[in-house]
């Protein structure tokens, strides 16, 4: 499957502007002999010359995403609260006895 394309510096840059590194991601689904499994999380490296999305994936793998075929998303507030150990706001309570 080749629906690869060449980004343009514009779309490098915006890449690189809402994946910085120490962003969480989720795989979602991988177009790759060698994919990671779906589901899995990971922390964004570095995004390369072409926009690729380097990935340190929490299984201990370390390959690119590329956002023109993979699908991915950004873990949510709460998604990174939960991995922190951290109860959401609603889910705390306040017994005052």
């Amino acid at each position: 499957m080749n629906s690869e394309r060449n980004l343009t510096a514009k779309e490098i840059a915006e890449i690189r502007l809402s994946y910085p590194p120490d962003t969480r991601i989720e795989l979602v689904h991988m177009e790759d002999n060698w994919a990671v499994p779906s589901g899995t999380r990971g922390t964004v490296d570095y995004v390369d010359d072409a926009g690729q999305i380097h990935t340190k994936w929490d299984n201990g793998r370390t390959l690119a995403i590329v956002p023109q075929v993979d699908k991915f998303r950004k873990l949510t507030q709460q998604e990174l609260k939960e991995e922190q150990g951290l109860k959401p706001i609603e889910e705390m309570s306040c017994d005052m006895a």
